[in-house]
């Protein structure tokens, strides 16, 4: 079974209807492009329509027959985002519900439901990645208890859902910058006393990584040292900027200030210190830039971003080599429709990126 996937929170559809007009205009064509067999899917749902497909198991079944008939299989299913990710701003809105809240664990069961039921027969585990608790802002000691509450539960529905499968399907946490757990060491140390490993474990978001710093080695023996895993890998880049006091590097990182999504920026200061401003405007304006950058944009994994800036795919390679089970790995360019410039066609773009992903992080052979 192909583990490579593309993540579908990059297309707005919001509804069955929708969803289906995204198979037809995007993910069977980007197959046809890439020349794949069976073109994997980290399928993304608003919590309306897996609310729907979860209580109804002949949509469910229908659903899966769309899919098998366009050569697409659901390998993953991103529950990040409760909804409305494509409105004009979206920024700390796709926190919410957050893990306090029991629309969220709703959520989460009922893609939990929807992809025991489209996972193919070939696959002997299914992952959802999950947001990391919250935005920091405001949190509580109540706020943590409530949220450990909710994991319990949804460990329950897990196993429940789990056995009826016939295969596990599992929780993954994913750390990202400015959250509750802000980074893979924040989402060990609170996981790892609370958890059943058998059913949660980590999203390995590889642009969340780069932007904290962190060196993805030690990073994936310290999760394996805690008794987690790596759930999944979200194949992503961050932008990198070695000197972003440079007026040329300045005016192409304005470029990345969107109004639509959070651009987390980090800066690692002289002495090992890792300075920190919530969205890319923010850090233009206030950090000192004396060190380098990473911003948390998603930028294409095949093509360079316009020198002085670069991506941080060696962050992506060193992770994928690091983790070595065959974990799904989900290509996660949800910033397509942003990238400056616009006009760009998603279909050859995220094409090209999972080609290369198949040929550099997967030693894979592509037929184009």
């Amino acid at each position: 079974m192909t583990r490579l996937c593309y993540s579908t929170n990059v297309h707005p559809a919001e509804d069955l209807p929708g969803i289906l007009r995204q198979l037809d205009g995007f993910a069977a064509p980007i197959r046809e492009r890439t020349g794949f067999d069976r073109l994997g899917l980290g399928l993304w749902l608003a919590a309306g329509t897996a609310a729907e497909l979860a209580a109804d198991p002949a949509l469910l079944r229908r659903l899966r027959a769309e899919l098998a008939a366009r050569g697409l299989a659901v390998l993953t299913l991103n529950a990040f985002p409760y909804g409305g990710f494509h409105q004009p701003v979206v920024k700390h809105a796709v926190y919410r519900p957050d893990w306090t809240e029991p629309a969220r664990a709703r959520y989460t069961a009922d893609c939990a439901t929807v992809l025991a039921g489209l996972l193919p027969d070939d696959a002997d585990s299914g992952s959802l990645s999950t947001l990391p608790l919250a935005w920091r802002r405001p949190w509580s000691a109540a706020a943590d208890r409530a949220a450990e509450a909710a994991l319990r539960r949804t460990v329950e529905a897990l196993r429940t859902v789990s056995a009826r499968a016939g295969r596990p399907i599992r929780l993954a946490v994913e750390p990202e910058p400015g959250c509750v757990l802000d980074s893979v060491a924040d989402a060990v140390r609170w996981l790892a006393p609370r958890v059943d490993p058998e059913y949660v474990g980590l999203c390995l978001d590889t642009c969340h990584l780069a932007v904290s710093f962190a060196d993805p080695d030690r990073t994936v023996a310290a999760i394996g040292r805690a008794g987690l895993a790596v759930v999944k890998i979200q194949a992503s880049a961050a932008l990198h900027v070695d000197d972003p006091a440079d007026p040329a590097a300045r005016r192409l990182l304005a470029d990345y200030a969107e109004p639509r999504f959070l651009h987390q920026v980090r800066e690692l200061g002289t002495s090992g210190q890792v300075l920190a401003a919530d969205d890319l405007p923010e850090a233009l304006d206030r950090l000192p830039a004396r060190g380098p950058w990473r911003v948390h944009f998603h930028v294409p994994l095949h093509a360079a971003p316009p020198g002085p800036l670069r991506s941080t795919t060696e962050v992506l390679r060193a992770a994928v080599a690091a983790v070595r089970d065959r974990t799904v790995l989900e290509v996660e360019t949800y910033t397509w429709p942003v990238l400056p410039g616009g006009g760009t066609d998603i279909v050859s773009g995220i094409a090209a990126e999972l080609s290369w992903a198949a040929r550099e992080l997967l030693n894979e052979r592509v037929n184009r």
